[in-house]
């Protein structure tokens, strides 16, 4: 029987295969936990619903960003910092775009998924802009967490569709959609906090 701080990995690695091989919608609470080697109620314990299992693996992919943050990148642009940021995102997404293409195709009928979805996404995006060392304080923070939620979605259209195995297409694409909103919105305008002279508050980590 696996440990029970196992279990986290385990039904989220589960859900990911299930998602891919057989379809986000059409796998249940007892296949994941079937996979996983456990019983409905070790899995309930761990997590309640499929969308908390969703939103365990975006942690786990901003814990990966975060965890490899380039300090030779300090002294770039705005824009070289986010663009790296959001790459590395998208390459630890890449063995689970199946996954993901599944979860999101069956969120649009989800009532929950649709509910807290949003709320994820921000949270998500306003580590990636932390870790690009730019503010996501303030009404100008929140701006900023909304702009780049936006460019995020747009990218992920054309990382679906990129099988080179360099990811080209998808750099790209959000190579276009940076420069696009940070000549059209000011979107980036500003620099980092440090550069700008911002103060560095503590960051939100459950703040949508």
């Amino acid at each position: 029987m696996p440990r029970k701080t196992d279990y986290p990995r385990l039904i989220v690695d589960s859900a990911l295969e299930l998602a891919a091989s057989k379809g986000w919608a059409e796998t249940s609470l007892g296949d994941i936990a079937e996979a996983a080697n456990l019983t409905l109620a070790q899995l309930h314990g761990t997590f309640p619903s499929k969308t908390a299992i969703v939103a365990a693996y975006t942690t786990r992919v901003d814990e990966t960003v975060l965890n490899d943050i380039d300090p030779e990148l300090a002294d770039k642009s705005s824009r070289e910092k986010l663009f790296d940021v959001l790459m590395k995102r998208f390459d630890a997404m890449n063995p689970h775009k199946e996954a993901v293409r599944s979860i999101l195709r069956a969120s649009t009928s989800d009532v929950e998924a649709l509910a807290r979805g949003p709320l994820s996404l921000y949270r998500s995006m306003r580590w990636m802009l932390e870790a690009a060392n730019i503010s996501s304080s303030g009404v100008r923070g929140q701006l900023r967490i909304k702009g780049l939620a936006l460019i995020y979605l747009a990218v992920l259209r054309s990382w679906f569709n990129d099988d080179s195995e360099d990811m080209s297409r998808t750099m790209a694409s959000l190579d276009r959609q940076l420069q696009r909103a940070e000549r059209l919105l000011g979107f980036l305008r500003r620099r980092g906090r440090r550069e700008a002279g911002e103060p560095c508050g503590p960051v939100e980590a459950g703040a949508g």
